[in-house]
């Protein structure tokens, strides 16, 4: 790997949620919706596309707007194109699914190439040619997701799984929407040969079943991993992405586990967030015999500007899949350097003195006085500066994990009105004045040398007012892996742009 890879794994002025990963012949290809900057709703950008070598997974490159919305002849002023997927068809070219705004039925556009550009083809349709999702009960078609497998047959996997009541159900109370569901597509891409049902049962439907309690949402994908079937998606909690297993693909789903969470909820046993959560979505894929997850997060304090980040995971013998901590450095094979300067918008924790919060669809009244990442600059403009913004009294930023080497100093980059100390720290429940929660064995502590973390490694005494300002800490001996939280004690509130290692 040239260089190292951090998390967001795309540059920090892009929003591509919804992260469908698939390798096609060379390269790494990551499909998604587009978020803008500071959006008012989801989705509200054309399609792109971004890819990578599978022998350097930091050397990401936009292939530009493969898909505009405006090709697509049902397209209304205020449509959104929402999570998409692309499969490779029975004749050799590149099939992109999607669904424009919540208009029950699934559009398709196709392509040479799969990095495009796409061109409209049309809608998935039953046999007498009338789209899917038009008739009467038929199943909302909402965020496909496409898997070819071995033995040539193609599925489309969609479904949405709102709760019992709400607006949203109410305007779709003519349509199926009790879970994930399953079709089987003929060779044309676009006819259904046979609805297989549906396959996971969502919130409501799911009581005796081992899906209580984390049952299916949305964020429907499927993959094939040592002859068994593994779908994927996003639970109703929302901030989980979960697995379910069986020896076929259109039925006997049995519940597998979260995969990962946005907050850390449920990693080792934690029961609170660790970072502002709302939706995610995103899949497995491979790369030169590592395993990854796929998911996003959120920033701006709402749910309609989101970015890609990555996680390695491990398959175990049996096919199960422990959950995965989020961290800063997901594709990077490893911790990240203890020496050089790193962003603060790396932040895999971020939480205020009394905690984090989700973020709702209709906005989070009280996120008011909470820490969150924003960025100089207008939408996808490449010099935009992202940050922390806002660390008030209390509030915590963490990065992991780093691999230092000897003594370390420590300097960091704010700006804002404020005076304070920032303290760094390398045990988190100390940092928040917490009793230890018995996560972090790395480093010191895994040589009986954790007593020493539960203070700060280091004080560095702050004022700021307005402009960007450098203060720098004394000297500390870290040696091994570790993680790095950074606590802000003071008065008025300072936005955090990074940080050095030296």
């Amino acid at each position: 790997m040239k260089n190292q890879a951090y998390n967001p794994y795309l540059p920090s002025w892009e929003y591509v949620p919804d992260g469908e990963p698939h390798v096609f012949e060379d390269r790494l290809y990551v499909y998604g919706s587009h978020d803008k900057f500071n959006g008012t709703q989801f989705c509200m950008n054309d399609y792109v596309c971004w890819s990578a070598p599978l022998d350097d997974l930091s050397d990401w490159k936009m292939e530009g707007t493969i898909y505009k919305k405006e090709q697509d002849p049902h397209v209304k002023e205020d449509s959104i194109m929402q999570a998409p997927d692309v499969v490779k068809g029975y004749d050799g070219r590149y099939y992109l699914y999607y669904a424009l705004g919540l208009m029950p039925f699934v559009c398709v556009a196709v392509s040479e190439k799969p990095a495009g550009p796409f061109a409209y083809y049309g809608v998935v349709r039953r046999e007498d040619g009338v789209a899917a999702g038009l008739g009467e009960k038929d199943v909302f078609m909402f965020d496909p997701g496409l898997f070819m497998d071995d033995d040539g047959e193609c599925y489309l996997y969609c479904g949405f799984g709102p709760a019992e009541e709400g607006a949203m159900v109410e305007a779709c109370q003519k349509f199926r929407m009790e879970g994930a569901y399953v079709f089987r597509l003929e060779e044309d891409m676009l006819t259904i040969k046979e609805e297989g049902g549906l396959i996971l049962p969502k919130t409501g439907y799911s009581k005796g079943t081992e899906f209580e309690g984390h049952e299916f949402f949305e964020a429907s994908s499927m993959r094939k991993i040592g002859g068994k079937y593994y779908f994927i998606y996003s639970s109703f909690p929302q901030h989980e992405l979960c697995y379910a297993t069986s020896d076929y693909p259109d039925r006997g789903f049995r519940f597998g586990g979260v995969i990962v969470s946005t907050g850390d909820v449920g990693y080792q046993g934690r029961k609170e967030r660790l970072s502002y959560t709302g939706n995610t979505h995103g899949s497995l894929v491979c790369v030169k015999g590592q395993w990854y997850i796929f998911y996003h997060r959120q920033t701006n304090k709402h749910n309609y500007s989101r970015q890609a980040c990555a996680e390695a995971v491990t398959i175990a013998k049996d096919g199960s899949i422990s959950q995965v901590e989020i961290t800063s450095c997901g594709l990077n094979g490893g911790p990240l350097a203890g020496k050089g300067s790193y962003p603060a918008y790396i932040a895999c924790n971020l939480l205020s003195k009394t905690g984090a919060l989700h973020y709702g669809v209709a906005g989070t009244p009280e996120a008011g006085g909470h820490p969150y990442l924003t960025q100089t600059g207008e939408d996808r403009e490449e010099n935009g500066d992202q940050y922390i913004a806002d660390m008030r009294d209390g509030a915590l930023a963490g990065f992991k994990y780093f691999e230092f080497v000897g003594k370390t100093k420590i300097v960091v980059e704010v700006s804002g009105h404020g005076e304070g100390v920032m303290e760094a720290w390398t045990n988190l429940d100390a940092a928040r004045g917490m009793e230890t929660h018995g996560m972090e064995v790395h480093g010191m502590e895994a040589r009986g040398m954790g007593a020493a973390r539960r203070k700060p490694i280091c004080k560095i005494a702050l004022r700021v007012e307005g402009k960007k300002r450098t203060f720098e800490g004394e000297e500390v001996e870290l040696q091994g892996k570790w993680p790095l939280y950074f606590v802000y004690r003071g008065s008025g509130g300072i936005d955090f742009h990074g940080f050095r290692l030296q």
